[in-house]
């Protein structure tokens, strides 16, 4: 079983067997979450024991805890039992560390304003990612995951646009899963790796998806074009450099999909091409602009959230196949 599911699946378990048990009745119900506190206490205990061994042994330095606390199923297990040695402002500040790479490549980035005391963090996005249609795919799928594999205490995240009397948007409590439903405990604390070149593009996507591997986008050379299908999405992808773009396969002027479609460099602009050419209507389309269509300023492509999960580039698609 993989590592990184292993704390989700066994309190997903968990909760199924005490539901069962309950079905015999109030006493039945309470005896066998006794059972859980009392098992949970015991391992909670020789954990903290463990800790406290390699700590009066001079074993506990910042190497040890660094890799205890990047390890998801230790991470866990730590938060669990209380013994996480960052605190959530830690932990949710080195969750938006992690996406900041890919949210820089768009020159964009987010803010940290604050954490309640219900556990609600507050957030402002900065730079390009400010009233961008794509802010909501970027957190739901990118900013959103990361906190909550980092700080799953987390009840809820409200977003603050840079700009005057600017209106907190509300992720409800809802959208933070909880891998250990019944147990009150947290899930894994790991968090998703990003690299500088694994972009989320601004998009106007729905914030719905799923993570798909994409293995064969680590090959993909700059400057070339490549379409994929991914989970039912016929998904174009382009690479410029370190960078890396995924968008659904669909020109929005003329509505074909665009096989043959070549990047092209924009006049003064960098070498490595910007603007994805559709084959048919030959509308161009700047990548690093959301996929912004340079002959109709109202229509851009559609992008698609992409980034490194454990070492595999993974893209973001729409839980149904349906057009965009």
């Amino acid at each position: 079983m993989d590592r990184e599911n292993l704390l989700g699946s066994a309190g997903e378990r968990i909760s199924s067997l005490l539901d069962v048990l309950g079905s015999g009745g109030p006493v039945a119900r309470d005896r066998a979450e006794e059972l859980v506190r009392q098992v949970t206490e015991l391992y909670g205990a020789g954990l903290e024991r463990i800790l406290h061994v390699l700590d009066s042994q001079g074993a506990l330095g910042p190497g040890t805890v660094s890799a205890l606390t990047s390890d998801p199923l230790v991470s866990g297990l730590l938060l669990i039992h209380g013994l996480h040695p960052v605190d959530l402002s830690g932990r949710v500040a080195g969750a938006l560390d992690s996406v900041r790479p890919y949210l820089g490549s768009h020159g964009g980035d987010v803010e940290l304003l604050g954490i309640s005391e219900e556990g609600v963090v507050r957030l402002r996005l900065l730079g390009s990612c400010q009233g961008c249609p794509s802010s909501s795919v970027t957190l739901k799928l990118a900013v959103e995951d990361a906190i909550e594999s980092a700080a799953p205490e987390v009840t809820g995240i409200e977003v603050e646009e840079a700009a005057p009397a600017a209106v907190p948007a509300l992720i409800p409590v809802g959208a933070l899963r909880s891998r250990l439903d019944g147990l009150g405990a947290p899930p894994d604390g790991g968090t998703r790796s990003a690299a500088p070149g694994w972009a989320v593009p601004d998009s106007g996507t729905p914030a719905s998806g799923t993570w798909q591997a994409v293995p064969a986008l680590a090959e993909l050379e700059s400057g070339a074009v490549a379409g994929f299908l991914v989970a039912g999405v016929e998904v174009l992808t382009c690479r410029i450099g370190p960078d890396v773009y995924a968008f659904v396969d669909r020109c929005p002027r003329c509505t074909h999909s665009m096989p043959g479609a070549s990047l092209q460099r924009a006049l003064a602009a960098p070498v490595g091409g910007g603007l994805l050419r559709c084959p048919h209507c030959r509308s161009h389309f700047d990548v690093r602009k959301a996929g912004a269509c340079l002959e109709d300023k109202a229509l851009h492509l559609d992008p698609l959230p992409l980034l490194l999960r454990d070492g595999v580039p993974s893209v973001a698609v729409p839980t149904t196949a349906d057009p965009l």
